[in-house]
């Protein structure tokens, strides 16, 4: 797939290091030319500008990724970034400083990598409180109920004390005839 893009005078393309790597490397170029270096603090958050904007087609998203070697070596860590179909402005980078040391950015420094991702589009339906477990219909074969972060690490039996798809309840329905989907 090729995606078009427009770039600011003065902007470094966008480039992979290898043909084979999800990413596509962006680097930082400053809005006003006279500014080389970017400051951030510890505890700190900058947004970057790239001079780059991309043309994305529907069904499809760029994700906004952390360099690993920014990551482990600098302590720099981008910060939730989607970028939707449609939107035709500048991408910008929110990189946080998570470290002990303030990081300096230079003007062409690679500061993320950007990952073109399927989306599939759904429309979320509400039901009522009352009317009893999410997963009724099996839509899953977890088992995790409402646990929340770390509660994969242990042994649990859902609180609410629903009937969960588990591998038992799964076991049936396969040999009844379902297929739960990438199966």
């Amino acid at each position: 797939m090729i995606l078009e893009y427009k770039a600011r005078p003065g902007t470094q393309r966008p480039s992979r290091a290898n043909p084979s790597d999800a990413g596509l490397d962006v680097f930082y170029c400053p809005v006003d030319p006279k500014v080389t270096i970017a400051s951030i603090k510890p505890g700190e958050n900058q947004l970057l500008s790239t001079g780059l904007s991309f043309g994305i087609p529907h069904g499809y998203m760029l994700q906004v990724c952390n360099r690993s070697s920014i990551g482990a070596k600098r302590s720099l860590v981008v910060g939730a970034h989607i970028i939707d179909s449609g939107y035709a402005g500048e991408i910008f980078v929110d990189l946080h400083n998570i470290g002990n040391e303030e990081q300096f950015i230079s003007t062409g420094d690679k500061i993320a990598q950007l990952v073109l991702v399927p989306v599939i589009h759904f429309k979320a339906k509400e039901i009522d409180q009352e009317s009893g477990d999410l997963y009724e219909y099996p839509i899953t074969i977890s088992d995790r109920g409402t646990g929340t972060l770390g509660s994969t690490n242990k042994l649990a039996q859902p609180a609410d004390g629903a009937a969960h798809l588990g591998a038992n309840n799964l076991n049936k329905l396969i040999s009844e005839g379902w297929e739960p989907n990438g199966f």
